[in-house]
């Protein structure tokens, strides 16, 4: 009953305090581990030991493989030198640079012990960095490039703090420890690629939601288990099968399947991301009673402890500079047009906060190890310090290097022509089809698809005044959703329908709500986004012979007035100059004008757009 009260107000504090956090726009790892280090010296409060075993079995494979999941293995091996760079050769050397300086500094403590020390505060944790750099709207390279960090830093950590303690006892040579991470790096991912194989084969043969979910549940435990067992990288199994049934998600699993097991995940990553750092927090007291009865004078604790964090951040930074041109290429970027400067790379340096990781590793380091309780406060620093230090500064950082942040108009225009590139290929597969269609079910087919893809067009639109079809649309509609469960609730109470089919078609209406109130937010986010544009989308011929001209709109489409009808937006011909109104529309007088004249390429002259649209090819620029 102690534990699972102990669990209970642990879970609820969590909660509560990332709550609060959010309110105050507060990054919330920082206020759960100020908060719990407040809490450890509260009387009464029991004393929480943060032991190896729960981290690296219960935390590590569940958060690793909830991170896995969600990264794109595509933009993984775009930016895989620059995560490799990082994630190895940075660790080595992180490892190398802070065991010197503690050997320097503690005397009298072996090579093998300060090198472990070195091994346990090398990987950084991309938790906070990536949670703050969402927050602040780092670039999306930037994050990526963290979170591929972290996925794999840790397993080569792991495997030189084994290497380092394995020594305390025994000397090694060179070839030994060479040998010690070809095995971990190959056996973790001959077991990830395993697990992948027999999961993605299971998953082809079930169509039960729960059933798909429950597996998903246990694929990080069993590759971690499995890979730990035969001495192997758990770490990268648990990577390795993530990353590959993520990306293959939408081949193995039903739409249902994604649905459920990318909202469970999310919420696991959630509690156990936030658990963690209250989890840090809580170490702070019993930590710095125990090194009071260490026989070294303060000055030197205080001192090592300070040149760790700071040779930690230093060796970082050194690091990215050097490697500069291995880890932001200085030419353009494919997507964006944007050659990233030197801003870039100082963020990518200054974004290496520790986490749970580096404190649940330096629990390892053997009891009797000389200056241990000094070695685990030098790990509480370095985590403190560095999520303080760097995660307080990060968001200044950023707003005062002026590095641009995702657009959400950016990724409206790019949603838009991703939909009108899916709709093409569905049409021609629509058009190979041979059925019998008394109904009309083509035409409605047709009418549905053109209404999703103008609803994504539509949200394009930045007249703050001025309500779109599809925003009046998800008012309306929102309304009638709001009587409609009123009516049902009130059919429920009455009880003349069995509970299953109203919980069915409560569900049918959650599930249509839900979509509209993710649309809602996504225009909300771009008609307060004012940021600089980076013009995505993949061009062609027609696109390159037809730049950018001036507006010559006088703000009114004239077929529609001499028609008698209202248009939405308006866009421009780019070889005539002719201003017509948009698919939205009731008339779509642009898209015929383009079927009139063939004309390929039109732009919009909406206030605050500037994208062109190539109807050839169904891109944008």
């Amino acid at each position: 009953m102690e534990i699972a009260v102990l669990l209970v107000v642990l879970a609820i504090g969590v909660l509560t305090v990332a709550a609060l956090a959010e309110r105050l726009d507060v990054p919330p790892p920082l206020l759960l581990i100020a908060v719990g280090a407040a809490v450890s010296y509260i009387p009464g409060v029991p004393e929480v030991h943060l032991e190896p075993e729960v981290v690296l079995l219960g935390l590590l494979p569940p958060l690793l493989y909830a991170t896995a999941i969600q990264s794109s293995l595509v933009d993984f091996n775009t930016n895989r030198r620059s995560i490799l760079l990082l994630s190895i050769v940075l660790v080595i050397a992180t490892t190398l640079g802070i065991g010197a300086i503690v050997h320097s500094i503690l005397p009298g403590i072996s090579w093998p012990a300060a090198f472990a020390i070195g091994a346990v505060v090398a990987p950084p944790d991309a938790v906070a960095a990536t949670a703050i750099g969402r927050r602040i709207g780092l670039p999306r390279r930037i994050v990526t490039i963290l979170e591929g960090e972290s996925l794999l830093n840790d397993a080569t950590a792991l495997v030189a703090l084994g290497t380092a303690i394995l020594a305390l006892g025994h000397s090694l040579q060179a070839w030994r420890i060479g040998l010690d991470f070809v095995v971990a790096a190959g056996g973790g991912i001959l077991v990830g690629l395993v697990t992948f194989k027999i999961v993605a084969t299971v998953r082809k043969r079930l169509t039960n939601p729960v059933l798909d979910t429950a597996i998903s549940f246990i694929v990080p435990f069993a590759a971690y288990l499995v890979a730990e067992e035969i001495h192997a990288s758990g770490v990268l199994a648990v990577v390795v099968a993530g990353l590959l049934l993520g990306h293959k998600a939408p081949i193995l699993q039903s739409a249902q399947s994604r649905i459920a097991e990318r909202i469970n995940w999310r919420t696991i990553a959630y509690i156990l991301e936030n658990a963690v750092f209250l989890l840090i927090g809580l170490q702070a007291s019993w930590l710095l009673r125990d090194v009071g009865t260490s026989s070294l004078p303060a000055t030197t604790i205080v001192g090592v402890c300070v040149a760790t964090l700071v040779g930690v951040i230093g060796i970082r930074m050194v690091w990215v500079f050097i490697a500069r041109f291995a880890l932001i290429r200085p030419v353009a970027d494919a997507s964006t047009g944007v050659v990233p400067s030197w801003r870039y790379t100082f963020l990518i340096g200054w974004a290496g906060m520790r986490g749970v990781v580096t404190l649940a590793a330096a629990f390892i380091i053997p009891i009797g190890t000389e200056y241990r309780e000094i070695l685990l406060l030098i790990a509480f620093t370095v985590v403190a310090g560095t999520l303080f230090v760097q995660g307080l500064t990060l968001p200044v950082l950023a707003r005062c290097l002026e590095v641009p942040s995702p657009d959400p108009m950016d990724d409206a225009l790019a949603r838009a022509t991703l939909l009108q590139q899916a709709s093409k290929a569905g049409y021609k597969a629509l058009d190979a089809l041979d059925y019998d269609d008394p109904h009309g079910v083509e035409a409605l087919v047709r009418q549905r698809v053109d209404q999703r893809n103008f609803s994504a067009w539509e949200r394009l639109g930045t007249t703050a005044d001025q309500e779109t079809p599809s925003e009046l649309y998800a008012r309306v509609r929102l309304a009638m959703i709001q009587a409609e469960r009123a009516r049902i609730l009130e059919i429920r109470s009455a009880g003349t329908v069995p509970s299953e089919v109203v919980g069915d078609v409560l569900a049918m209406l959650d599930v249509e709500e839900s979509m509209i109130d993710v649309a809602t937010e996504a225009r909300q986010d771009i008609r307060t986004a004012n940021g600089q544009r980076a013009h995505p989308g993949v061009g062609c011929d027609e696109l390159d012979r037809y730049p950018v001209a001036e507006n010559t709109s006088d703000g009114t489409c004239h077929e529609c007035i001499r028609a008698g009808t209202e248009w939405v937006a308006l866009r421009q011909c780019l070889e005539c100059g002719h201003v017509a109104c948009c698919d939205s529309s009731p008339l779509q007088h642009a898209t015929a004008h383009f079927h009139d004249t063939t004309h390929p390429v039109m732009q919009s002259v909406e206030p605050g757009e500037d994208w062109r649209w190539c109807y050839v090819h169904h891109l944008t620029a």
